[in-house]
């Protein structure tokens, strides 16, 4: 008998994610806010759609959600007509969203008082890795929540390991976000140089590649970066969100993240030229018009 999920949030990452699901053979029930987008995932895959969160997750194993942002998960999980009021016992919600630690925490204790388990489940591999099912996947939560949504999630991912309890999956969600950062800033910087010293600067990222300034973000970008397509990817909005939780988790931990902080004000003066929904790569965008107008 195939297994019940539920998959709420059918955006870029959760539309293939929850397809994977089904490719997998669980029995999937998606709920998304736009019934459009429903209706295009069940002529694309297998399962059926529910018209409320209520009902998409009333007869569910395990929930998934992969949403926007604190707010739009408490709208959607928490509360009387959220969808933990509605799950069954024994069951277990997996958030894929990227959150604060805070909420990750504040929803572990609401689901326990309903004997619901609870997994933090942030993820990496930007759309790409989403559609091609090789995504990293951090979780937070106890060991036997982790165990029994593990074969789950492994639809969908290449990596996946449990960093310790509820909000940790989220904080480790936070450091990838700060390395990436400074890697993109750093991509940018040296692909803008590059060019302006007048060498090739395809050439120069063939070269580079093979040593150690290899990284996702180079292999990945660097093309579209050079061809100034940035309508794709991860947004600049996003971004931003994630770096916004980072910066405050570091006032609390006291953590120094001077070049997070400077980056993150990079993206808002790309937002301020229009990349508010452009790629992260769009770092490169904001250094050529800074240029230009010097």
């Amino acid at each position: 008998m195939q297994k019940a999920v539920a998959f709420l949030g059918l955006g870029v990452m959760g539309y293939p994610m929850a397809g994977w699901l089904s490719k997998h053979g669980y029995a999937v029930m998606v709920y998304n806010r736009t019934q459009a987008v429903s209706q295009r995932w069940l002529s694309d895959y297998s399962g059926t759609s529910a018209d409320t969160v209520a009902e998409a997750v009333s007869g569910a194993e395990i929930v998934f959600s992969c949403l926007g942002n604190d707010d739009d998960v408490r709208a959607v999980v928490a509360g009387e007509a959220g969808a933990l009021a509605s799950m069954k016992s024994g069951s277990i919600f997996v958030d894929h969203t990227t959150t604060s630690a805070l909420l990750a925490r504040e929803l572990a204790e609401q689901a326990q008082t309903l004997s619901i388990g609870f997994v933090d489940a942030p993820v990496s591999g930007g759309q790409q890795g989403a559609e091609n099912g090789q995504l990293t996947v951090m979780c937070g939560g106890q060991q036997n929540h982790f165990d029994a949504v593990q074969q789950a999630i492994q639809s969908y991912a290449k990596s996946l390991q449990l960093m310790g309890d509820v909000g940790s999956g989220q904080l480790c969600k936070m450091v990838n976000q700060i390395c990436i950062a400074g890697v993109v800033q750093g991509l940018a910087e040296g692909l803008n140089f590059a060019k302006r010293a007048g060498l090739d600067a395809q050439q120069v990222v063939e070269v580079i590649s093979k040593g150690a300034a290899q990284s996702w973000q180079m292999e990945n970008r660097y093309q579209t970066m050079l061809s100034s397509e940035y309508e794709h990817g991860f947004a600049v909005q996003w971004m931003r969100k994630d770096l916004a939780f980072a910066l405050d988790e570091a006032k609390a931990n006291g953590s120094d993240l001077p070049v997070t902080q400077l980056v993150d004000g990079f993206y808002r003066e790309v937002q301020e030229i229009g990349g508010n929904r452009w790629d992260t790569s769009s770092l490169l965008a904001r250094l050529e018009q800074s240029a230009d107008k010097g």
